[in-house]
């Protein structure tokens, strides 16, 4: 076996290729990659490697030789020691060219399609503050209340009072519920001995300024919550929902099963272009209201609906996109296996008057092919999965409904790139895919390809 040419804190001269999925910079020595977080593309750095696996090391930077001209100054104070940008240091024009790249390397290389014209990204036109969701862990540091993102490539929270990339409300919610909790002493989770109560504060923040919190807890009673309620509303006076979600696991998982309403409405209220959504403590909502619109009028042309199509949405959340398309289309079928986002669709079909639009709860594995039994085909199916994408069941089945048009929505390229790979094996051509920058400062890039049926070949 060829000698590995690194050595555990050894210093190596590096030039960066390019940017891997996460937006670490990725170079070589003697033809061995190193990943070095914070590098850039076409840049000369000098690295000390700190990890090293058989095929891979990984280093940090100690000097930059050569800089990008890309390279900009990061806006937060805390981004290089805070895990959740990758991005900041890099202009957002660059961003919006090596998303469109990672799309064109994942079509290339997992899915071995060469010729599928991938366009430019589609990008927001505030690229800061623009998260409507917040999730961050509590800690506690030197007695004091901490809450913010996990550093890096680990379980160290940062503090954070002024996250640029998210909503400034959603800011307030964070400072608020950390002052809170340290006034009245609620003890908080630590995760190496499963003990205390307060794990996890999320927020939700609405187009018209409404705002919810859901506190996570790592026991069944949540103490002082009437305080806690009355305090916070001091805060925050566009309050209008606070739930207690109960998360005993020992795990990684955000929020539980339970949610218990404490005080206020079950839902606050968002719209994307002219449809009004209820989002409830567990829905699924695009964080991102502005690109969101920007990503379903894309789904929306891709999808050429005349006003007679049978549409089928596979895992439709809350009945976003369904309902766009339901505005367009004879009848659409929405599938969605959380039962809480299906009743939340239910209700956000009635408030926006929309009466051709099913929404059904189930896995779409097994539902798509009930349905392909009872007699529905769809003309045109539309899919926003998970980020391990569909399953070949799910595929198959929309093959054997044979709609003459498929619009994918992808949060992860890699997936997306094997799935038009297993369709264009089932009778289906991707004629071009449109990426679009959902979360700016962020690697991760959203995509929406348009596959039409391949025509049969003539007699």
């Amino acid at each position: 076996m060829k000698e590995i040419p690194v050595q555990k804190n050894g210093k190596y001269t590096i030039t960066i290729d390019r940017l891997g999925t996460n937006g670490e910079g990725v170079g070589r020595v003697d033809n061995f990659t190193v990943f070095v977080p914070d590098a850039l593309a076409g840049e000369k750095i000098e690295a000390q490697v700190h990890t090293i696996k058989k095929t891979y090391a990984m280093g940090k930077i100690v000097r930059i030789i050569e800089k990008s001209p890309q390279r900009v100054e990061p806006q937060c104070k805390l981004y290089y020691t805070c895990g959740g940008c990758q991005l900041q240091h890099l202009s957002y024009e660059a961003q919006l060219d090596i998303k469109r790249q990672q799309v064109v390397d994942a079509v290339e290389r997992i899915g071995g399609q060469k010729n599928i014209p991938i366009l430019p990204t589609l990008g927001a036109e505030n690229p800061w503050n623009y998260r409507n969701k917040m999730q961050f862990p509590v800690g506690i540091n030197n007695k004091k209340i901490i809450i913010g993102c996990f550093a890096q490539g680990s379980h160290k929270i940062i503090d954070t009072e002024n996250c640029y990339i998210q909503k400034e409300l959603n800011n307030d919610i964070v400072n608020a519920a950390r002052e809170v909790i340290q006034k009245l002493g609620i003890s908080v989770y630590n995760e190496d001995r499963h003990t205390g109560t307060m794990r996890h504060v999320v927020g939700r923040v609405g187009k018209n300024g409404e705002c919810m919190i859901v506190l996570v807890t790592a026991t069944q009673e949540l103490r002082r919550s009437r305080e806690i309620v009355s305090l916070l509303r001091k805060r925050l006076p566009k309050l209008v929902s606070v739930h207690h979600n109960v998360q005993t696991y020992r795990n990684n998982v955000i929020m539980g099963r339970e949610t218990n309403l404490i005080w206020g409405r079950p839902t606050i209220k968002d719209s994307i272009g002219p449809l009004s959504f209820h989002i409830s403590p567990r829905s699924f909502f695009q964080v991102n209201t502005v690109q969101a619109e920007n990503l379903y009028k894309k789904a929306l042309e891709f999808a050429n609906l005349t006003g007679d199509e049978t549409v089928v949405d596979a895992y439709c959340g809350t009945g976003t996109i369904t309902l766009f398309l339901a505005r367009k289309a004879r009848k659409v079928y929405g599938i969605e296996i959380v039962k809480p986002a299906i009743y939340d669709a239910q209700k956000n079909a009635r408030d926006n008057n929309i009466k051709n639009a099913e929404f059904i709860v189930g896995d779409a594995t097994a539902v798509m092919p009930r349905l392909y039994k009872q007699g529905v085909r769809a003309d045109v199916v539309v899919v926003d999965p998970p980020r391990a994408g569909c399953t070949p069941t799910v595929l198959q089945t929309f093959a054997n409904m044979k709609p003459k048009r498929i619009v994918y929505v992808s949060c992860n390229p890699a997936s997306l790139a094997r799935d038009i790979a297993i369709l264009t094996d089932l009778g289906y051509k991707a004629k071009k895919i449109q990426p679009v920058d959902m979360f700016p400062q962020t690697s991760h890039v959203e995509s929406v390809a348009l596959l039409e049926q391949k025509a049969s070949p003539k007699r």
